[in-house]
C-alpha cells in the first residue's frame, strides 16, 4: 500500500463508517439473527430460554402441507406480477407513449392512481366487491334472474387467487407503465421513423425495436415484480378475511405472521417464522437468479 493511501485511510474510515454501522445494525444483524433463530426453539414468551435444534424447523416446515399450500400460491402472485403486470404495463406505456389516445396525461395518472391510495383501504374496497353480497354478485343475480347465485370464488381454495389476480395488477399494474413510458420517453424518435420509413408496421416496431431497447427495463422490472411478490403481505391480507377464506388464500408472509405471531404459545414458533422467512428470502434469490440468466441467455 502506496503511503499516500495510508494517510487517506482514516479519512476513508470516517466517510464509510456511518454507512457501515447503519447497515450492520439495521440490515446484517437482523438478517444473521433470524438465521441463528431458525436453528433453535427459542420463544421471548417461554422465558427466553433455548435449545440449538439443527435443521429441526426447517424439516418441519417441508413436511407441513400448509407451507406447500403458501408456496403454490406464492407462486401464482409471481406469475401473474410477470406475466400479467409487466406486459399490460409495457403495453399501455407503449401505446401512452405513441399517443394512440387522447388525453395521453389523463390515462397515465388514472392508471398510476392506485399508487397514491393505501394498500390496506385498496384491500377493503376489493374485498367489498368480491364479497357475497357485493357489487360482483349483485349484477349477478340481476344478469342470471337469480337471487340466489353469488359471486363464490373467494370461498374456495382452487379459485380464490383469481378475484385476487386481478386486484394484483388493478394495483401494481400503474407503476411498471410508468416505468416503460419514463424509458421509452428516452428512445430516439428517429429510430421509429426510420422503421416507418422502411415499411416496419406498428407491430414490427414495437417487436423489432422498441422491446430489445428496453430489455434492461423488462429484467429489472422482473427483479422487481418477484421480489415484492415473495415480500407481499398487506393486499392479500386486507382482501381476505379470518378463518378458512384467509387460508385459502395464504401466501408465505402471511404463513409466517400466522405461525410466528398468531401462534406464539407453541414453543417453537417463533423459530418456525424465523425459518420461514429465511426460505422466502432463498427463493426469492433463485427465482432472481433465473430471471438474470434468462436475460444473460437472450443477450438482454
Amino acid at each position: 500500500m502506496k503511503k499516500r493511501d495510508i494517510q487517506a485511510l482514516p479519512t476513508y474510515l470516517i466517510l464509510v463508517a456511518p454507512a457501515l454501522l447503519i447497515y450492520l445494525f439495521v440490515v446484517a444483524y437482523p438478517i444473521g439473527y433470524s438465521v441463528w433463530l431458525s436453528f433453535t426453539d427459542f420463544n421471548p414468551n417461554k422465558g427466553g430460554q433455548w435449545d440449538w435444534v439443527g435443521t429441526l424447523q426447517y424439516s418441519t416446515m417441508f413436511k407441513d402441507p400448509n407451507f406447500w399450500h403458501a408456496l403454490k400460491n406464492n407462486l401464482i402472485v409471481v406469475a401473474v406480477s410477470v406475466f400479467g403486470q409487466i406486459p399490460i404495463g409495457f403495453i399501455l406505456a407503449y401505446i401512452l407513449y405513441r399517443k394512440k389516445v387522447k388525453a395521453v396525461h389523463f390515462f397515465q395518472t388514472f392508471v398510476f392512481l392506485p399508487q397514491f391510495l393505501s394498500t390496506i383501504v385498496i384491500g377493503i374496497l376489493w374485498k367489498r366487491l368480491f364479497q357475497a353480497d357485493g357489487p360482483i354478485s349483485r349484477i349477478i343475480q340481476i344478469v342470471s334472474k337469480d337471487p340466489q347465485a353469488q359471486f363464490e370464488l373467494m370461498l374456495y381454495a382452487d379459485t380464490v387467487m383469481i378475484p385476487i389476480a386481478f386486484a394484483l395488477i388493478w394495483v401494481y399494474t400503474g407503476m411498471y407503465m410508468t416505468i416503460f413510458l419514463a424509458n421509452l420517453q428516452k428512445i430516439d424518435d428517429h429510430l421509429i421513423e426510420a422503421a416507418k420509413i422502411d415499411g416496419a408496421t406498428e407491430s414490427q416496431i414495437f417487436l423489432k425495436v422498441i422491446v430489445p431497447l428496453l430489455a434492461g427495463t423488462i429484467l429489472v422490472s422482473s427483479i422487481l415484480a418477484i421480489a415484492g411478490s415473495l415480500r407481499g403481505f398487506d393486499l392479500i391480507f386486507s382482501i381476505t378475511t379470518q378463518g378458512l377464506q384467509r387460508n385459502n388464500a395464504m401466501v408465505l408472509p402471511i404463513f409466517m405472521y400466522q405461525s410466528a405471531f398468531q401462534n406464539y404459545t407453541n414453543e417453537m414458533r417463533f423459530a418456525y417464522g424465523a425459518a420461514i422467512s429465511n426460505i422466502i428470502v432463498v427463493i426469492s434469490l433463485i427465482l432472481i437468479g433465473i430471471s438474470r440468466l434468462v436475460g444473460k441467455k437472450t443477450d438482454y
